[in-house]
């Protein structure tokens, strides 16, 4: 099941592992780790990070949603399966 994660970008429901909001200094530090090893994808648009999507490949993506928006979506689609 795909989810939007804003601006046109989507992402499968079964590979995401977690959902974070983009706060703190350990979050950032992070995201120049894996920037660095080239699996930071950013879905933003040009827009503020509001929120990080951890994937299963140890990919992370940045989206300009917000986390809680984001949690409604994906809970949404569970609910549309059953």
């Amino acid at each position: 099941m795909l989810v939007n994660i804003g601006y046109g970008n989507s992402v499968l429901k079964e590979h995401v592992i977690g959902l974070l909001k983009n706060e703190g200094a350990a979050l950032r530090r992070y995201r120049s780790v894996v920037k660095d090893s080239c699996k930071l994808v950013d879905a933003t648009s040009g827009h503020k990070t509001r929120s990080i999507i951890i994937m299963a490949s140890d990919h992370i993506i940045m989206s300009a949603i917000a986390a809680e928006t984001l949690a409604e979506r994906f809970n949404k689609t569970e609910n549309n399966q059953e």
